[in-house]
């Protein structure tokens, strides 16, 4: 009997750690990724005020890059879903 509430203990306590541990790392890729495009776009906006013959291509390469972060942040979203599940 004592053994089975260590067991039940130990599932439980196995169970919070992974739900702690898929919301830190939810919250951190939702952080990073916001903090990362407001970056982006803020310094997308300086070069095109420095230099607004060239506002297509920083257009471009601004939503490219803000793509790429995008999808950086939700792989990181399923990784921490997935350790939570394992």
């Amino acid at each position: 009997m004592f053994m089975q509430a260590v067991s039940d203990a130990a599932t439980v306590a196995k169970n919070t750690n992974a739900l702690l541990g898929a919301g830190l790392g939810l919250g951190l890729a939702v952080i990073g990724a916001g903090l990362g495009i407001g970056r982006i776009g803020g310094q997308a906006v300086e070069a095109i005020a420095r230099q607004p013959e060239a506002s297509k291509d920083i257009q471009g390469a601004m939503i490219l890059t803000a793509a790429l972060v995008e999808g950086v942040a939700l792989a990181a979203v399923v990784f921490a879903l997935l350790f939570k599940v394992l």
